[in-house]
Order: C-alpha cells, then sequence, then structure tokens
C-alpha cells in the first residue's frame, strides 16, 4: 500500500475515470483545500494526502455499485466523501444529508462549481422525508448497528448499503448482528490495510423475521 502522497494522475490511473470526471474532482480537491483554511471539513492532517485518503478512499465504492442504480443517498455528508465522488464518478441522483449549515453551504458550493446534479439536504437523517434508495453510503458516520437504524427510512428490499469502515468492522459486525438479519460482503479497503468497505443488504430487524 502505498503511503506517500499521490497525485491527480495517480487517482485517475487508479480509476480508470475520464479527463471531465478528473477535471471536476480537480475542481472539488481545490474547494475543499480553500474552505478547509476556514473551517473543520477535513483533518488538516490529511489534506497533503487527499487524493489517497479522501477521493480514492471514496471512489473504491463506484464499482460496488450495483449495476442499474439510480439512487444514492449519503448519510452524514460531511465534506461530501462518499457521496460527491459517487455523483462526480456518474451516479445519476445523488443525495447528500448534511445537518450543519457551514457543511451544507460548502457541499452546494461543489455542487454549483463542478455541475453535477447532487441534491443537499440541510437537515437531520431522521427529519428528512422517507424515500427508498438504491444506493446508501456513509463514512465516519456511526457503528454499523446504528447506521443500519438511521438508513431503514431510505431502505428497501434490493437497497445496497456500502460503509467504508476501519479496523474495528469485526467488533461491529458482531453486535450489528444482534439487531439485523442481513447479507454482508466485507470488502478489503484499496486505500486502508486495517479497513473494509461493507457491502450489506436484504437487511430487516431481528424482530421482523428474517429477509
Amino acid at each position: 500500500m502505498k503511503q506517500t502522497p499521490f497525485a491527480a494522475n495517480e487517482f485517475q490511473t487508479a480509476t480508470n475515470v475520464s479527463r471531465e470526471t478528473l477535471d471536476r474532482c480537480k475542481i472539488y480537491v481545490d474547494l475543499l483545500q480553500d474552505w478547509s483554511g476556514r473551517m473543520n471539513l477535513v483533518a488538516r492532517s490529511t489534506l497533503d494526502d487527499v487524493w489517497h485518503r479522501h477521493m480514492l478512499d471514496s471512489a473504491q465504492l463506484f464499482p460496488l455499485i450495483p449495476e442499474g442504480a439510480k439512487t444514492l443517498i449519503d448519510l452524514g455528508a460531511g465534506a461530501g466523501f462518499p457521496g460527491v465522488v459517487m455523483s462526480i464518478m456518474g451516479v445519476p441522483e445523488v443525495h447528500l444529508v448534511e445537518s450543519t449549515g457551514k457543511k451544507a453551504a460548502f457541499l452546494q458550493t461543489v455542487v454549483n462549481e463542478t455541475g453535477i446534479s447532487a441534491k443537499i439536504h440541510n437537515d437531520r437523517i431522521e427529519a428528512l422525508k422517507p424515500f427508498t434508495a438504491d444506493v446508501i453510503t456513509a463514512r465516519a458516520l456511526a457503528p454499523l448497528d446504528k447506521l443500519l437504524s438511521y438508513a431503514a427510512r431510505f431502505s428497501g428490499p434490493n437497497t445496497r448499503h456500502l460503509y467504508l469502515k476501519g479496523q474495528h468492522v469485526g467488533d461491529e459486525l458482531t453486535k450489528a448482528h444482534k439487531m439485523w438479519n442481513m447479507k454482508v460482503d466485507q470488502v478489503p479497503s484499496s486505500t486502508d490495510p486495517q479497513g473494509s468497505v461493507l457491502s450489506v443488504c436484504e437487511v430487516s430487524h431481528v424482530k421482523s423475521g428474517r429477509a
């Protein structure tokens, strides 16, 4: 695993995105670095390695999105990882849910400057009107059991959940299985030797029986 910072061209090689997509990613990164000087969007220590630590970390979800999926909701979008990256890479309808006004303003600026069609919801997850998404994502928001609770109002029988997780994923899975029936694929992270991407589907509450 490469630990030294890599640049935009290396991101393009790793993801095989088009020049137009890369240009939008560059606009996003420039905005992130600019706004991070005024507010806490991501840890300052990670900005020097933004293309690997944040952009590639998010982009690794794209190949896991089911074919034909159109609607994605990113819970607790924060600085936009992974939801903004998913929108830039081509997911047709992306909803970014962020309750903090300043972060929502940043996300709206990213949408305006990159020309992506993502919709910003400056609201709490539990206050948002429910709808069924094809894909649900989250990064550094909550343990898996809580994520599935947050996601329930947007989850249908065919919804795919994609969650970026760190070294404690085993403990999270053990706890979540006590509350939820689910089918889980644990995919090794391409950016974090101790991390994983959880691809979850067929989710139902234990009390309601098997999915």
